[in-house]
């Protein structure tokens, strides 16, 4: 399975990335950086090109790769683009082998948690999209 798409999306202050694959499985993650969209959004850009064609199941090799393959390491900007791409590769793991993304991290570790929301919108529909 073959990463052949990169899309990433801003949406406010938030940035978002989808991951596809050459057999139509994704991925979405949650890349942000408060105050920082804009470089988040330009090292996911950046680093896209590196993740055509890489097997998309070898999660731990391309948060080596991108993380380890450079002179220069780290900084929150890098970090921030880093974790939305490796969301989108579990979230695509666990769609690609039909179970929750939370069964392949070592299973469900609470039964309920608190959700909150920063991104606005009159209705549930608007907020969709």
């Amino acid at each position: 399975m073959k990463i052949s798409e990169i899309k990433v999306f801003p949406v406010g202050e938030f940035i978002y990335v989808k991951i596809s694959t050459d057999r139509g499985v994704y991925g979405i993650g949650e890349a942000s950086l408060s105050g920082r969209t804009l470089a988040v959004a330009s090292a996911l850009e950046h680093i896209a090109p590196l993740l055509i064609g890489q097997d998309a199941t070898r999660i731990e090799f391309i948060w080596q790769d991108i993380f380890r393959g450079t002179f220069w390491r780290g900084g929150p900007v890098l970090q921030s683009a880093l974790a939305g791409i490796d969301i989108a590769l579990w979230d695509l793991a666990g769609k690609a082998l039909g179970v929750p993304t939370y069964r392949l991290l070592g299973g469900a570790a609470r039964d309920k948690v608190l959700a909150y929301r920063h991104v606005y919108a009159p209705t549930p529909e608007e907020l969709g999209e």
